[in-house]
């Protein structure tokens, strides 16, 4: 687009200088004119003077749109793939934020009780029965410098401090008493007398180091397209599957290991064939020599095949078509094909060793577990947008099966253990709104659906050593056993992303996520000055199978598969120079999917409640 306008607008004011020369020249002779006369001279030199001042117009006229462009969202998840101008040259350029994250919640088990595995719905107070709330504050800064080597190349990086850091959770008296890793101290004997944190160290005071390079990857624009290299983000449509957590109330993020190359075959249609390594299973680093590291082996690679289409508008080419009345219509298709043919399942589920293999012992073939694993994913979104009203859906499925699913080697070649499963998955996501008052009110809503399996629990932890009985929370969503057969072989639960949010309690709480549900999420959004908007939603949810709730397990009282009703409210400013503020209240009406029976009584359930604020600073 840059290029297009540049010659166009040279042309324009070129003419322009010219036209007015011309207009300004009077009749002379030959003789005069080849002797150079004055009033020559002097409309030479106006002309030039011209001519240079259109050429400096048209220069600062082609550094402010590349300003503009530069400053466009092109860092948000998978948008930027299909963007094709370039960054003005600026050697190191930084963006990312400060956050600050005060929450209050209070009553998250609901009164449901523990299960048959003795799990709740949400961890209880260590030190107090009846204490049910929880009070604290956690932080983020997170740092992304990109290194500009030219306007066609660039090395781009995400790292974060403090990654969710519960203040308060690094005294100095924690870390002193850490003898086992010679850092002991004797200056505290009761934590009372603390009165500094000291820096996250992971093994020692916290779980995690006090810096973190998350992401690193490099960008290359080439006539024919834009090649990417590195561990970065992966994002896709609304988020539902592909959410790159980049926003500043998001946790998770989804980071892969890619290699991808944006082509524009036609105006507006962008090709991406991609590449991740998922998982490489055993490397040399285990080895105490050190060096470069290598994988050790190739049948235990888990390998995603990614081929993404679209049609889209950049920011300005939408923008532009939205200001002037023009629908638009933008869509996509995002395949992948993943396949693992052995799982180095022992390796990674145990601490590293120092003696060349980990404390397993992954040298051992048994260690292994043959699974021959095939997914295949597809992904379809598209938006249809106009000046006052968006409608944006996303579909996806995820088919496959895995050939063994024995979770450690010992079990690999067990019969009974090594039962091959099906995988049978669905989700879909539709958003719409529709804006009055010039903008200032919006009215929408979103209705969400992600497959379901009767097995016990919901399927957000699969690997939980759950009881197996009907009314656990969570745990396995199939039924095998080393008696015969699987009753049960087909994994159906669709998981959304954790980054995609939807409420404030049930899903990003308590469950940890949208799966085997049905929810209904009417909202509305008003504008009270520029910066200033309040907002609140209501959120109907429903299990796909009432035996997936803990209900499941009820002899007595009857099944039930819906989960409840959330009214959630808040407002939020913004500031032009990146300051950013949100509070929002939320409350849980459990329904009777969370009534388990006890002693053969109904339990008493009651609400939950939520105050949840956000504080920082966009850069």
């Amino acid at each position: 687009m840059l290029r297009a306008c540049v010659p166009t607008l040279f042309v324009l004011f070129t003419s322009t200088a010219f036209a007015q020369a011309d207009g300004g020249l009077a009749p002379v002779s030959t003789a005069a004119a080849s002797t150079g006369s004055p009033d020559t001279d002097a409309l030479k030199r106006d002309f030039e003077q011209k001519l240079e001042a259109a050429r400096r117009e048209v220069d600062d006229l082609r550094k402010e749109m590349r300003a503009q462009l530069a400053t466009q969202s092109v860092a948000q998840g998978w948008q930027e793939d299909w963007v094709d101008e370039k960054r003005k040259l600026e050697l190191v350029t930084f963006d990312g934020y400060l956050r600050m994250r005060p929450d209050l919640f209070w009553r998250f088990d609901l009164g449901s009780g523990n299960d048959a595995a003795g799990y709740s719905l949400w961890p209880r107070n260590p030190t107090s029965n009846g204490d049910r709330t929880n009070v604290g504050v956690n932080m983020r800064f997170r740092f992304e410098p990109t290194i500009n080597i030219s306007e066609e190349v660039r090395i781009r990086t995400q790292i974060d401090a403090f990654d969710n850091l519960v203040w308060g959770s690094t005294p100095d008296y924690s870390f002193s008493r850490n003898a086992g890793f010679g850092y002991w101290s004797d200056r505290n004997d009761f934590s009372i007398f603390s009165q500094t944190q000291v820096a996250p160290r992971a093994g020692v005071n916290s779980l995690n180091d006090s810096l973190m390079m998350k992401r690193v990857w490099g960008e290359v624009s080439t006539p024919v397209g834009i090649l990417r290299f590195g561990r970065m983000g992966s994002h896709w449509g609304l988020g539902m599957l592909h959410h790159d957590g980049n926003g500043i109330d998001n946790d998770w993020g989804d980071t892969v290991d890619r290699v991808s190359f944006t082509a524009e075959p036609l105006a507006g249609f962008y090709v991406t064939p991609m590449l991740d390594l998922n998982i490489v299973g055993t490397t040399s680093l285990r080895l105490p020599e050190g060096g470069q590291p290598f994988n050790l082996s190739n049948y235990d690679d888990g390998i995603n095949y990614i081929v993404a289409v679209a049609r889209r508008d950049t920011d300005t080419e939408a923008r532009a078509k939205l200001d002037s009345g023009q629908f638009v219509f933008n869509y996509g298709l995002h395949f992948s094909y993943r396949n693992q043919r052995t799982d180095s399942v022992d390796t990674l589920s145990q601490p590293f060793g120092s003696d060349g293999r980990n404390v397993a012992g992954a040298d051992v073939p048994a260690s292994f577990v043959r699974r021959e694993a095939n997914l295949f994913i597809p992904d379809v979104w598209a938006k249809l947008e106009r000046k006052n009203f968006r409608i944006e859906g996303e579909f996806a499925a995820i088919l496959g099966s895995i050939g063994n699913r024995a979770l450690s080697g010992a079990n690999g070649m067990q019969p009974g253990e090594n039962q091959r499963l099906d995988v049978w998955q669905f989700a879909a996501v539709l958003q719409g709104e529709y804006k009055l008052l010039n903008g200032d009110l919006e009215i929408g809503g979103e209705i969400g659906f992600a497959s379901g399996d009767k097995a016990p629990g919901f399927g957000n932890a699969p690997r939980r050593r759950s009881s197996g009985l009907a009314g656990d929370i969570d745990g396995p969503q199939y039924r095998c056993s080393s008696a015969g057969p699987c009753s049960d072989n087909t994994i159906r639960n669709f998981r959304f992303n954790r980054d995609y949010r939807v409420d404030m309690i049930l899903y990003r709480e308590i469950l940890g996520g949208v799966t085997d549900s049905l929810y209904v999420k009417p909202r509305v959004q008003y504008r009270i000055t520029q910066g200033l908007n309040v907002f609140a939603a209501g959120i109907y949810s429903r299990a796909i199978y009432a035996e997936s709730t803990p209900s499941g397990g009820n002899t007595t009282q009857p099944l039930d598969p819906n989960l409840g009703i959330e009214v959630n409210a808040g407002a939020r400013y913004e500031t032009e120079d990146g300051f950013y503020a949100q509070a929002q209240y939320g409350i849980l009406f459990p329904l009777g999917g969370f009534n388990r029976e006890q002693a053969g009584s109904p339990a008493t359930l009651v609400n939950a409640q939520a105050l949840r604020g956000v504080f920082g600073i966009r850069f």
